[in-house]
């Protein structure tokens, strides 16, 4: 067979998403799982299943069919929010007992009817375009947001109503806010009541949000887009709350705004909605228990930090006896907490809280930060390990019924699991394709800071047959690790590799997954900390391999990624030699309020933690080869980041390349694009490093 290339087999296959089942919902008593999945490896669009776990048997239940869908803009902008890169049915929602799934197509609301023989799926004749539809617990009336209303519409279609309108353009009803679902995590603005009757709905004002302009330079025709984005120091939504009565009635929820101002977290599954909200400098977070008659709200819980206190997925959570399931830093470990009991042993950092099933908690954590495992947590046996071996592993549980999906060193993608309540273990099948490489990584842990860090050779590399120039690969920020047990994570890695170098990927510290002090060491200055790290894994991974040519490094990355391999080339120019920064904050002020006030404060409170931050002023120091990279429709990174940094290097005389991109997000979603950035950014470091012959290192003939 003739397998496409690497790039064109990941840009076509979404990063090997395309076919992978995700998304799941149990029913109550765990029999039947429902599903996203796309019919095969390269079919973007994604389709509605279910699982009978007792047969095995899938049932497909709504296929779009179609990749024509031309999203609106609020829907668009959710997308770019999740990382969705596929079409058709990209989320949906079910009542309670999982017997109806509501989801929205082309701006219109769709139902299925899972106890139907025929699996029926009829449209509803809802207000378009309509997004975010949630169905109520008990599976009567479903709610979404059209024109930055909230409203609802029963499921037989006969009454839509509007609950709550806005009272201007520049508010909505129901929908987050940017640095709520950028930063925060938070993707939803409305909650059901356990019993149908009411709402806990989030009112976003963005009139004091300042304005920015997306332009599209190849199109000179189309009007800009205007959006509301907040950088670091600017005024941020302001955000309220409010019960709302499907009846009409609506009381607002009381808190100290002025003293906190940013909703984290919302959820109401016992008889009062819980909602965290945190104040403007991250330092202090409230869990409070709201009375639906009133708005009144008490402090359930406060937690304080001397840095910021961290935004766990997951949480808050209740059990089904009321117990509050929340997180802490304690010990210098992130530790499960039920009812403000740590339930879990120093040294197993707590990574996600997935949900409650009972009394028992279903949560991942990590004691070595490559590798995550599955775990639950009840009052019988306390914390044990539900699928913790070497990998990286996730779950969903209800019923006594708990889907595991794991990903491992040792094989390709991820084997998706039902393990039910009566002992079966049943697999879902995956259409994901099998990546025409296979990485070989080699794990190691570099400097005083055992600093975890992945090499990978080209294929077929004989040590000691010829120096390599090096790549190193990071992220190396606070949203994500790069290094883990999992084999597809390497995949690019590896196929660079496979140009003729030894990458490098190595986590420093303020990654995630190795606790309070790890977290915080880039507190005030995310520049020198994490710059330090690669060098220290670089010299660490030459130590260990003679094969690595430390006089030809170059290094590449995006938006974290991008800030710290320009911030090399500029910084540390006698190690680095060559930079390829794709979509890098490189003016610190010019991020949201939520994420750079998180790491470097107010920039009116320590405008030198900006400075220190920050590239622009670095620009005269330029004496490698970099290219800047930046999608000219990324809403998250704008890319006047990269227009500034490139202005301020032509200003001072330092030759760089600048590759635009337009119609680009910060997702790079584009196929044709997104094989062809890795091409070219090959391209650069093999002229940029690879331009003379290294000689044998046994005395022979020279090689490249």
């Amino acid at each position: 067979m003739n397998h496409p290339s690497l790039p064109l087999q990941y840009a076509r296959t979404r990063r090997f998403t395309l076919g992978r089942p995700r998304s799941f919902t149990l029913s109550p008593d765990g029999g039947r799982v429902v599903f996203l999945r796309t019919r095969g490896g390269q079919d973007p669009v994604t389709c509605l299943w279910e699982m009978d776990v007792a047969s095995g048997r899938e049932r497909l239940i709504a296929d779009p069919g179609s990749t024509d869908e031309q999203p609106s803009q609020t829907e668009a902008v959710r997308r770019e929010r999740a990382r969705e890169q596929s079409v058709g049915i990209t989320a949906y929602s079910t009542d309670d007992r999982v017997r109806r799934v509501a989801y929205a197509l082309g701006g219109q609301i769709w139902l299925a009817d899972l106890d139907d023989g025929d699996g029926r799926v009829r449209p509803l004749p809802a207000h378009g375009p309509a997004v975010a539809p949630c169905l109520d617990p008990s599976g009567s009336s479903i709610a979404y947001v059209s024109g930055g209303a909230l409203r609802t519409i029963s499921t037989r279609g006969l009454t839509d109503q509007a609950l709550a309108v806005p009272e201007g353009s520049q508010v909505t009803y129901g929908l987050p806010e940017h640095v709520a679902a950028e930063s925060m995590g938070r993707q939803r603005a409305f909650w059901w009541a356990p019993d149908g009757a009411r709402l806990l709905v989030a009112r976003a004002d963005v009139t004091r949000v300042q304005r920015w302009y997306i332009a599209d330079p190849a199109d000179p025709a189309r009007p800009p887009v205007e959006i509301a984005y907040p950088a670091a120091g600017t005024a941020n939504a302001d955000v309220s709350l409010w019960i709302i009565d499907v009846s009409g009635g609506r009381v607002a929820v009381d808190w100290d705004r002025r003293a906190f101002e940013y909703v984290t977290a919302a959820c109401w599954s016992g008889p009062e909605p819980l909602v965290v909200v945190q104040s403007r400098d991250q330092k202090t977070m409230r869990v409070l228990s709201v009375d639906p008659e009133t708005g009144a709200t008490a402090v359930r819980r406060q937690d304080t930090d001397p840095c910021w206190v961290q935004i766990v997925p997951g949480v808050p959570a209740l059990t089904a006896g009321g117990r509050l399931v929340w997180t802490a830093d304690l010990n210098d470990t992130r530790r499960l907490l039920i009812d403000d009991i740590p339930v879990t042993p120093p040294g197993l950092n707590v990574r996600e809280v997935l949900g409650t099933d009972g009394e028992t908690v279903l949560f991942t954590a990590s004691a070595e930060p490559t590798e995550t495992g599955l775990w639950t947590y009840d009052p019988d046996t306390g914390s044990v390990p539900f699928a913790d071996g070497p990998g990286v592993h996730h779950g969903h549980r209800r019923g006594g019924t708990t889907v595991v999906v794991a990903e491992s060193l040792d094989h390709h993608g991820a084997h998706i699991t039902v393990h039910g309540g009566q002992g079966q273990e049943v697999p879902i099948t995956s259409f994901a394709e099998t990546p025409v490489l296979t990485p070989r990584i080699e794990l190691l842990r570099a400097g005083g800071h055992e600093l975890r860090t992945a090499v990978l050779f080209p294929a077929g590399h004989v040590p000691g047959s010829r120096r390599l120039p090096v790549l190193m690969d990071p992220y190396g920020g606070p949203a994500a690790q790069r290094v883990q047990a999992a084999r597809d994570r390497f995949l690019v890695s590896q196929w660079f590799a496979d140009q003729g170098f030894a990458v490098i990927v190595a986590d420093g510290r303020g990654t995630p997954g190795r606790g309070w002090s790890w977290e915080r060491a880039i507190h005030g200055d995310r520049a020198s900390t994490a710059l330090a790290d690669q060098v220290t894994a670089l010299h660490e991974a030459a130590d260990r391999h003679p094969d690595l040519d430390l006089g030809r490094v170059g290094i590449r990355g995006w938006s974290f990624g991008g800030f710290l391999a320009a911030l090399a080339v500029l910084r540390e120019p006698e190690v680095f030699h060559a930079a390829v920064a794709g979509a890098g904050v490189y003016d610190q002020r010019l991020y949201d309020t939520h994420w750079s006030e998180r790491f470097l404060g107010h920039p009116a409170d320590d405008p030198a933690a900006y400075d220190r931050s920050s590239l622009i002023d670095d620009a005269p120091r330029l004496r490698r080869p970099l290219m800047l990279i930046h999608g000219l429709a990324d809403d998250n990174v704008n890319a006047a980041h990269t227009f500034r940094l490139s202005s301020a290097l032509t200003a001072t005389g330092r030759p760089h390349t600048v590759l635009p991109l337009p119609n680009v997000t910060h997702m790079t979603p584009q196929v044709k694009i997104a094989e062809k950035l890795l091409i070219v950014e090959a391209d650069f470091f093999q002229r940029t490093l690879s331009t003379f012959r290294a000689p044998d290192r046994a005395g022979g003939e020279a090689v490249r």
